[in-house]
Parts: C-alpha cells; structure tokens; sequence
C-alpha cells in the first residue's frame, strides 16, 4: 500500500462544523424570489437551532456522535455523496464491499467531526446574498468569521438543492474550493494509488475510525 494520504484539507475541520451546523429542511416554493429567500433564511437560522443541539456543555462524548449521525442521516444524502466522491469505482464494486464502504463512510465522518462541536469556538456565519441557478439549485454566498479577532474571515458558498418543498445542502465550496470535489479528488487518488481496489481504501477507512478516540 501506498503511503497513507489525508483525507482533509487544513480547512475542512472547522467548515463542517458549520456544514453540519447548517444542515436541515424548511418548506420551499418553485418561485425563484421565494426559493432564494428560503435558501438564505435556511443556512441562517438552522445553524442557531443545532449549535444548541450539539454544542452544550453538558452533552457527553456518545450523545453528542449519537445526535451528529442523525443529523446527518436525516438532512444529507449520505449515501449519493458517499458514490460520488469514489466516481467509477462505485460501479465496479460488489454488493458487500458497497455495504461496508457506505458504512465506514458514516462512521468516519462521525469519529471525525462529531467531536468537534465540543470545540466550538463561536464561529459565526453572515449571510450576504443568494443567486438562484435554477428552479432547484441555489448558491448561497457567506462569510464565516471567526469568534477571534485577526483571523481572516473564510468566504463560503453553499449550494442548495430544493426537492418536495425541502431544502439541502449539497456542497459547500471554501474560498472557491469545492468540498466535495476535494474528497472526491483525495479518495479516487487513494484507490489508483493502491491497484484501483476499493478494499484498499476500505482498509484504510477502518484504520482510521479505529485510531479516532
């Protein structure tokens, strides 16, 4: 096996914190003036409802990871993101490597970003505008700023997807940089690194849910 390569960007840590801070649903409508309103009223509000559900001081180790896989289960599509960021590979896999890898893709996020709200500095997102793409996508454009002063303010771009009256966050690009085209650059380049086998990146996913505390 090829060396162990990382699988996030210095960046990526404290982003999805407010990734999975802004994650949630709100009714919607097709009009592209009131898409775009829902859009931003979105990524502004649900982030104050989950700091409160996964920041408190009082939730433990275990209720806390408890509370972010279901977040997560319930507000993305795990699944599609998951096929996404190993392209073709997907395809070539059989049934139980798919099951495992889908399985070991959750667990990783939650062993490493579930903790992370424990570390929850104030991180603080102001919403400046939304451009509506089309009758389902729109681009929410912020800036997060940190709770510390000196720290340069990120400027995030979340893309927002509308379906059934939902909305979702489907990607979120940091300074221009998509988040999952990145994920999805680092794993595909695992694999090909390693014979083009998906056990090889299962391995390593094991691996590092292992070595998580």
């Amino acid at each position: 096996m090829v060396g162990r390569r990382k699988f996030s960007n210095p960046w990526l840590a404290s982003i999805l914190v407010v990734v999975f801070l802004a994650a949630g649903s709100l009714p919607g409508s097709a009009r592209a003036d009131e898409f775009g309103d829902g859009a931003m009223k979105f990524i502004q509000a649900l982030t104050e409802d989950a700091i409160v559900m996964l920041t408190g001081n009082d939730i433990s180790k275990a209720e806390r990871a408890k509370r972010f896989r279901a977040l997560m289960r319930k507000n993305f599509a795990m699944e599609g993101i998951a096929k996404f960021v190993i392209g073709r590979h997907w395809r070539n896999a059989n049934d139980q490597e798919k099951a495992e890898y889908l399985r070991l893709f959750e667990d990783l996020m939650v062993a490493t970003y579930a903790e992370r709200f424990e570390k929850y500095s104030g991180e603080k997102l102001l919403v400046k505008r939304v451009e509506v793409r089309n009758k389902k996508d729109a681009l929410v454009y912020t800036t997060m700023v940190k709770a510390h002063d000196g720290i340069k303010p990120l400027k995030v771009e979340w893309r927002v997807r509308q379906k059934a009256g939902v909305y979702t966050i489907i990607d979120v690009m940091v300074e221009g940089i998509s988040m999952i085209m990145t994920q999805k650059s680092e794993f595909v380049s695992f694999i090909n690194s390693n014979g083009g086998e998906l056990n090889a990146l299962l391995m390593e996913l094991k691996k590092r849910v292992k070595d998580k505390p």
